[in-house]
């Protein structure tokens, strides 16, 4: 007999030998923890399974992983972005924590320990968020992608207080799909990756766990997820899954990526390059004049967008005198150099790492915590290399027209 007074909440499915009890859960209610305590306290399970992935199960129990990141070999290895779309997310999660005076995940946590203090295995069954939003992002059309750095920086900026309406579609819904609230439920294109396919994932991952056990064993499983996840779950897991692991490992795979954004910055190079080239044919003064409105458009929007992220002003200097070359060689990026220059310059204390899910819930914490601003750093420098990179390229053409 279930201690959860909500029926919406829970649900039951049979599969062979093993019964799921599916119990939804607000990512943002006090309750929800209640409910999973009193539900494996009451309840007498073999296996807990909880809406994490890996990282997101490292990051909820080990609250110092974040004061191990190598920042250094997060820009080089091109992950600053992923890694400012994750803390963004963090911090729409932090700010609900602080109104509601509840730590984040709190619900998961719970799942997590009350398994681990009855001794039964605990079951990480979601998908990798970074492997999620890199299908999001490769599911939209590219001119409709724009939306969802619109959705991350809207959870970044949105209004500290959060209303009764927000809270009801939070417990309904699903934090990722609710950070994207404004335009993901009008796209089939964003829902599915954020909710349809996560739906699927966790389902094979649930029957592949069951499926490892002995045929003759009978087995209880709670699976603690976000509300909105209830019915898609039970859904998938009633239809069944033919082959749960191949399902799992496509589901897995990254889209590839378009041809034409790999080769259009080669492309603009060959015509900068031409464009200097013609100049030079025609005067020496025209050439030079080319390369000083490519070295001032360029390296002043780049060194503009790092002084905006409050940079060190050798970091400004340094992105001024980078953004004209980097720009020349798509290989190597002008965030990269800027971060690298900030990094050095005003190297993050162990208190910048450990206070840094806390500084991100706020928008004035991107700038204050030395972690948050060499990202911003690097978000502001490419944002500004390329538009310097495309406005300089428009004056160069104009001028040889």
């Amino acid at each position: 007999m279930t201690g959860i007074e909500d029926s919406h909440l829970i649900r039951r499915v049979q599969v062979a030998n093993t019964t799921f009890v599916l119990l939804g859960t607000a990512h943002v209610s006090p309750q929800s923890v209640a409910d999973v305590q009193r539900e494996i306290g009451n309840g007498e399970y073999d296996a807990v399974a909880v809406e994490l992935c890996d990282s997101r199960y490292r990051s909820l129990m080990d609250p110092q992983s974040l004061e191990r990141l190598d920042l250094f070999e997060v820009l080089k290895s091109g992950r600053a972005g992923m890694v400012m779309a994750s803390l963004a997310l963090g911090a729409y999660q932090q700010r609900l924590a602080r109104q509601f005076d509840i730590q984040p995940g709190a619900e998961l946590q719970a799942a997590v320990k009350g398994g681990q203090r009855r001794g039964i295995p605990v079951w990480v069954v979601d998908r990798e968020i970074g492997t999620t939003l890199k299908r999001v992002y490769r599911s939209v059309p590219w001119w409709q992608r724009y939306s969802i750095f619109t959705g991350l920086i809207g959870s970044l900026l949105s209004r500290q207080e959060v209303t009764a309406d927000d809270i009801e579609r939070l417990k309904q819904g699903d934090m990722l799909e609710s950070t994207f609230s404004e335009f993901a439920a009008e796209s089939s294109a964003l829902h599915a990756p954020l909710i349809d396919e996560r739906d699927r994932y966790m389902a094979a991952r649930l029957l592949e766990e069951a499926n490892a056990a002995p045929a003759d064993t009978p087995r209880n499983v709670l699976v603690v997820v976000g509300a909105g996840h209830l019915a898609g779950l039970e859904a998938n897991l009633a239809d069944g899954i033919a082959s749960p692991a191949d399902t799992r490992e496509a589901l897995d795979q990254i889209p590839p990526a378009a041809r034409w954004p790999r080769v259009l910055p080669w492309a603009v190079v060959a015509v900068i390059l031409t464009g200097f080239a013609i100049g030079f044919s025609r005067s020496t003064e025209l050439g030079l004049s080319l390369i000083g409105d490519w070295i001032l458009i360029n390296g002043g929007l780049c060194a503009l967008g790092v002084a905006l992220a409050r940079a060190h002003p050798v970091t400004i200097l340094g992105a001024f005198a980078a953004a004209p070359l980097t720009s020349l060689n798509p290989t190597i990026g002008a965030g990269m150099v800027a971060g690298g220059i900030e990094l050095m310059m005003r190297r993050p204390q162990v208190a910048d790492f450990r206070g840094l899910r806390d500084a991100v819930a706020t928008w004035q914490g991107w700038w204050s915590n030395r972690v948050a601003r060499t990202l911003l750093v690097f978000f502001f420098a490419t944002l500004g290399s390329a538009a310097g990179t495309y406005f300089a390229g428009f004056r160069i053409l104009g001028k040889l027209v």
